[in-house]
């Protein structure tokens, strides 16, 4: 590359929506708040805390190891199911997965408010793809709590 190549910068809502089109399956959910961006991280970016309350399917999740932007942590969701999560966290942005299971969650500020974006579910075992049952349903009501909480 060179000084003439061009380059762009996207934000983490469309970068998640990027991810997601090569995910067979995958739905986005986006939803804009009428909160600042570092509101609505605060709550979103609390993967041990204010995340679960957003996220109800994940009864508990708990960070087991970080270092900078990589995050492993143990999640257990409402109907038992237990997943390793590995991935990547940063202000705006958090994309996790096992081998079962994806969650990402991205937020930009927009205006005087956040644009967040939601995505997740259960991955096909060694297939890049989601079951798509009830995948839009809890994006709509990732947004709705999301937007009471806030």
């Amino acid at each position: 590359m060179n000084e003439f190549w061009p380059t762009t910068d996207v934000d983490p809502v469309r970068r998640l929506n990027a991810l997601a089109a090569g995910v067979r399956g995958a739905h986005v959910t986006e939803v804009y708040v009428d909160a600042p961006f570092e509101r609505v991280w605060s709550l979103l970016g609390d993967l041990e805390g204010g995340f679960g309350q957003v996220v109800t399917d994940m009864e508990r999740l708990r960070v087991v190891h970080r270092r900078g932007e990589r995050v492993e942590a143990l999640a257990r969701s409402r109907f038992g199911l237990r997943a390793r999560l590995r991935g990547v966290q940063r202000p705006g942005w958090c994309w996790l997965q096992s081998r079962f299971l994806l969650i990402g969650v991205a937020a930009t500020p927009e205006g005087t408010g956040t644009r967040v974006a939601f995505t997740g579910g259960v991955r096909v075992p060694a297939r890049a793809a989601l079951i798509p049952v009830g995948v839009r349903r809890e994006g709509a009501r990732n947004a709705s709590r999301l937007t009471a909480l806030l």
